[in-house]
């Protein structure tokens, strides 16, 4: 059934035979195999550590950036602008030792950094905070802006999104994604470096939200755990295509939604219900909801009916 793993073979037979027989048997290694196994690995190793990021050294640098923004719950003096300013210098830092994997010249690095963190304030801090507010506007348990800094997944997430978002806008290559991944490891949503998100964003609960590449998503845009903005087709040769749906301003989308295709789009102040499959694009104003039905009735009731379970 396999052929080897490690040095170790999986025995082949009929099932009765294989009832009366342990699963595994020793074979001798192979030096052959291994040999061509390591230096496949050291060639790709090569590969990688000219080109790729060090993941945790990228992990780091997203905490340490938001950190340094939003300082609540952490260890920075946050009030001190004499270490805030020390902080700063040293994220620049940070950034550029994480730039020298794809970026071979020094300039090119330093004019990354530099363009990164010119925008930072409007581009990043600004909108976060106005994501933030959305929370606390509109979710009855949120209590202050300072909480939802702290403790809401959602927000983390936005976060991340936005600052691996500038990146992808500068054109950098791989670092966005491994951001990205790295907040979709911590917090179950999953948001593409490319998609365009508008301003006040609010994200609920979360877990389970895709939002594809290609999807363009605007102001005021509110939604819950299980959101699926997707491709309505995968294939190879629609990667330069608009595969992910357009939500215009002032939507919701409640949970279990799936929503697809790049010529889909939900026309502002809609509302989505939960579990809805879309494909078409609606019209501004429009509810779209999955009707079904859900029967209750006294379990006691039911000795002179035939109950008839199908397995």
């Amino acid at each position: 059934m396999y052929d080897t793993i490690s040095n170790w073979q999986w025995v082949t037979g009929n099932d009765d035979e294989l009832l009366n027989v342990k699963p595994f048997k020793r074979i001798k290694p192979n030096k052959l195999s291994k040999q061509k196994l390591i230096s496949s690995i050291v060639a790709q190793s090569k590969i990688c550590g000219n080109q790729i990021p060090n993941k945790k050294l990228a992990h780091s640098f997203a905490d340490e950036l938001f950190q340094f923004l939003f300082g609540c719950g952490n260890q920075i003096e946050w009030d001190n602008e004499e270490v805030l300013n020390k902080k700063y210098d040293l994220l620049k830092q940070h950034l550029a030792a994480l730039l020298k994997y794809s970026i071979s010249n020094a300039d090119t690095i330093q004019k990354q950094v530099d363009a990164f963190f010119d925008v930072l304030p409007e581009r990043v801090y600004d909108r976060l905070r106005k994501d933030a507010e959305a929370v606390v506007n509109f979710d009855p348990a949120a209590e202050s802006i300072e909480e939802v800094l702290a403790a809401y997944p959602g927000i983390y997430a936005i976060a991340i999104y936005r600052i691996a978002h500038q990146l992808h806008l500068q054109g950098i290559k791989t670092l966005p994604r491994i951001l990205s991944e790295y907040a979709h490891g911590i917090t179950g949503i999953d948001i593409h470096p490319a998609a365009i998100i508008g301003d006040s964003f609010f994200i609920d609960h979360g877990t389970g939200i895709v939002i594809g590449g290609t999807a363009v998503i605007g102001n005021n845009v509110k939604l819950y755990q299980g959101v699926t903005l997707g491709a309505l087709h995968v294939s190879k040769e629609l990667a330069q295509t608009k595969r992910h749906p357009t939500i215009e301003d002032g939507v919701i989308i409640y949970s279990g939604a799936t929503i697809l295709g790049g010529n889909t789009v939900v026309g502002r102040e809609s509302v989505i219900g939960g579990n809805v499959w879309l494909t078409n694009s609606v019209m501004p104003n429009s509810v779209v909801y999955h009707k079904s039905e859900v029967t209750v009735r006294d379990k006691n009731r039911l000795s002179d009916e035939v109950l008839n379970f199908v397995i």
